[in-house]
């Protein structure tokens, strides 16, 4: 049986303030191509299929239109929510569109209830095991075991739901369980909202076992684990600059007869390409070392001692796509080893402000300036004191 796994579409989701939909669309269109070409017969969608919780109408729309067509050419699609879905409204009309081939499961309640699909290749039938994101604090009430407080251990709760069902099913099965969740071991980005503070949201690879193969969402970036039993499809696009050494696109997951996997990457359009630039505004503005950032979404880190005027719009003037800037002046001479009473021991008001102007600004005050700051500072020093 022929699986297609992909996760992370986060619809809706903007690049640094930019729309992205129209990329997401064309991803998506190539997505349902690759489904119909490789004759895929179950597509795996492994969380977070919006980027918040009360999606922009048009995400939706296209939400709609992705499903009829990747049923329209001819395989049953499972889906489950992730930490950026809204639980009670992806799984609207959930029970009549499961009717149509079309199963998107957002209640951890049904972690034992497989999604069977009848095997037309003469081996067993393969049971789909959906595990929608868990919130510990919810889902320790919603699987009956009120001290389960971590990511890991409600997870295997509701994973031990799965694999209790699947040892009681009698006659052999394929099986595969989908979940949206941070495996230990994972790489993220800055991308993935973090779940949980000082990595108590890692959820060991052990938890995940039991299964011919596990379809991850969460990270990313496509990353595989127990020999490729257990596998992160990653983001379609690139959410973030860190993101822009990643190849994007999903997997082909062939599970034979006797639960043997055979496994191949699949790439998908990427969008935009993202690139990062570095150096004084002038030689970026001129430089032909940057011609092929031009067309791509650019962060620019300028390094001029004083920050231009202006300097996002004259970056836009070449770089259209700029949508990141920050500031790293070369770092003056010397160094701090003196504690600040030593450094001001001594010296007059006059030098302190000239020497604050000079760090801030990276120039010197100039006459006229300084003229300026001594009237400020004799002025400050003849009125009465409060």
């Amino acid at each position: 049986m022929r699986l297609l796994h992909t996760a992370d579409w986060h619809l809706g989701r903007g690049f640094h303030g930019a729309p992205l939909l129209d990329q997401q669309v064309t991803v998506l269109d190539a997505l349902v191509e690759l489904v119909a070409a490789e004759s895929i017969d179950v597509v795996l969608i492994a969380g977070d299929v919006y980027d918040r919780q009360i999606p922009p109408a048009d995400a939706v729309a296209v939400l709609s239109e992705t499903l009829a067509r990747l049923r329209g050419a001819g395989a049953v699609v499972v889906a489950i929510s992730g930490n950026h879905d809204s639980p009670a409204r992806l799984r609207f009309a959930d029970a009549l569109l499961a009717t149509a081939g079309v199963h998107i499961r957002s209640d951890v309640r049904t972690a034992g209830q497989p999604v069977m699909v009848p095997a037309d290749d003469g081996g067993p039938d393969l049971a789909i095991y959906p595990i929608p994101y868990l919130e510990p604090e919810i889902a320790r009430h919603q699987l009956g075991d009120p001290d389960a407080r971590t990511h890991a251990q409600v997870l295997r709760l509701a994973l031990d739901r799965a694999r209790d069902d699947l040892a009681a099913g009698g006659s052999p099965r394929r099986s595969v369980a989908v979940a949206h969740a941070f495996a230990a071991g994972g790489q993220p980005c800055d991308s993935e909202r973090v779940l949980r503070l000082g990595g108590a949201d890692r959820v060991p690879l052990g938890c995940l076992g039991g299964f011919d193969y596990v379809a991850l969402g969460h990270l990313h970036g496509r990353q595989s684990f127990a020999h490729g039993r257990m596998q992160y499809a990653g983001s379609p696009l690139p959410y973030s600059f860190s993101e822009r050494q990643q190849e994007k696109g999903a997997w082909l997951v062939d599970i034979a007869a006797d639960g043997g996997l055979q496994l191949e990457w699949a790439d998908l359009p990427a969008g935009r390409p993202l690139a990062c630039v570095r150096g004084p505004l002038d030689q970026l503005l001129t430089s032909r070392a940057w011609t092929a950032a031009e067309a791509c979404w650019v962060q620019a880190v300028l390094t001029d001692q004083v920050l231009p005027r202006d300097p996002m719009a004259q970056l836009r003037s070449r770089f259209p796509w700029a949508v990141s800037l920050s500031h790293e002046p070369p770092v003056a001479a010397g160094g701090d080893a003196e504690t600040y009473r030593q450094r001001v021991a001594g010296r007059d008001d006059l030098d302190l402000v000239g020497d604050f102007v000079t760090h801030v600004t990276g120039a010197p005050l100039d006459h006229e300036d300084l003229a300026v700051c001594a009237q400020v500072i004799d002025d400050t020093a003849r009125e009465p004191a409060a």
